[in-house]
């Protein structure tokens, strides 16, 4: 919901970060993969119970994520750099809720269904983003995104949030899991709706 807003007030103090990592000849697969790691380190931490080291893995995971993109966009952006970058980015998502259900099994059934939840949100997603980018589709919100971008109410500043709030108040695990599976389940509904009706009008 509020991902287009903050991609916009970010791309310039990203952009400044980039340009000395392009210069020193980091690239932004590199990054990914580095973010990535960090990511699996955070979700490890979540299942040994080290929460205030999964909450800043996790932080750290989005701050590469954010520079990543700038790095490539200060460089040679490719379609194999933007693949990875979003299939990662999905894992991590998805890792964390399974680290909560090792850390606790009572959580496992919350974690299954926001898992489920988040597979159909980035069905909706990717799905649209196919057909988006073959028929030459465009959100001008968005043009920085290498893919389209079908926007609804849980995206990825919605999600950090939430991993964040899980981090720092576990006890709360399980309501915070159904509460934001469920609006995950309104924004799939609404791509379905918004994605067939732009696809059917092209």
């Amino acid at each position: 919901m509020f991902d287009a807003a903050l991609v916009a007030r970010l791309k310039s103090p990203l952009s400044r970060i980039a340009k000395p990592l392009v210069q020193r000849g980091v690239t932004a697969n590199q990054l990914t993969w580095i973010g990535f790691g960090v990511g699996v380190i955070g979700a490890l931490a979540v299942s040994l119970d080290a929460l205030e080291w999964a909450l800043a893995c996790l932080l750290l995971n989005r701050l590469l994520d954010g520079l990543d993109g700038a790095v490539a966009r200060a460089s040679t952006p490719t379609d194999a750099g933007a693949f990875l970058d979003i299939v990662l980015d999905f894992l991590i998502y998805s890792l964390y809720p399974l680290a909560f259900a090792l850390r606790d099994p009572s959580d496992a059934l919350a974690a299954a269904f926001l898992i489920f939840c988040f597979v159909t949100t980035g069905t909706t997603f990717l799905a649209f983003s196919i057909f988006a980018k073959a028929r030459g589709l465009e959100n001008s919100r968005l043009k920085e995104k290498s893919i389209y971008y079908l926007e609804g109410l849980t995206e990825g500043f919605e999600t950090l949030l939430v991993l964040c709030a899980m981090c720092l108040f576990p006890g709360w695990f399980q309501i915070i899991a159904m509460g934001f599976g469920g609006l995950c389940l309104v924004t799939a509904s609404m791509r379905i709706h918004r994605g067939f009706t732009l696809l059917r009008g092209n």
